[in-house]
């Protein structure tokens, strides 16, 4: 008597186990799903947030015919001789109100002491430095020269100088204080 086929141990096929190599990783099929790999979770590193608040502004000379700018040297320009003409200012120390940040950054600044004739407005902006992203809030005002003599703050400022009233806003280099002067009205005092 012949057994069935399937019946017995004939008529299946043994499925044989291949071995893996150790040094081989697993094993799985080319051109399947199973062959995509799946990346593990890139850990993002964002940039810290810092908040700072700096003020300063316009000083309008004793005649009330000239602004005072500073120039600082443009480090993307190749030849190093570019000025970038802003708006004096710089941090609030810790106790001081704007106001008398701006005084006295004016002074440090640009040699110049001044008071405040009235406010022009705040600017807020983002910027990256030192691996940073800072937004940085500064008011300005509109002073008035009281005396001092005219010279740029060693470490921080290249050059300082008057401007007739006429051109402050072709000569500032960036647009949120070009705004900023072009929608504060007559500036004389």
């Amino acid at each position: 008597m012949n057994p069935a086929p399937g019946a017995g141990s004939e008529g299946i096929k043994k499925k044989r186990k291949r071995k893996r190599s150790a040094n081989r990783g697993p094993q799985t099929p080319q051109n399947s799903a199973a062959s995509t790999s799946v990346k593990p979770a890139v850990k993002r590193h964002y940039a810290k947030r810092v908040d700072e608040v700096s003020a300063g502004g316009l000083v309008i000379d004793s005649t009330g015919e000239q602004g005072l700018l500073i120039g600082r040297i443009d480090h993307k320009d190749a030849s190093g001789t570019r000025l970038l003409w802003s708006l004096p200012k710089g941090h609030i120390e810790e106790g001081e109100t704007p106001e008398q940040a701006a005084i006295r950054e004016v002074a440090e600044e640009t040699g110049i002491t001044s008071s405040i004739s009235r406010p022009l407005g705040v600017i807020d902006f983002w910027f990256m430095a030192g691996g940073k992203r800072i937004h940085k809030t500064v008011h300005h005002f509109l002073f008035t020269e009281v005396g001092g003599v005219l010279m740029p703050q060693e470490s921080e400022v290249d050059e300082v100088s008057w401007f007739p009233l006429g051109e402050i806003i072709e000569r500032l280099a960036y647009p949120d204080e070009k705004k900023l002067i072009a929608r504060s009205g007559e500036l004389k005092i």
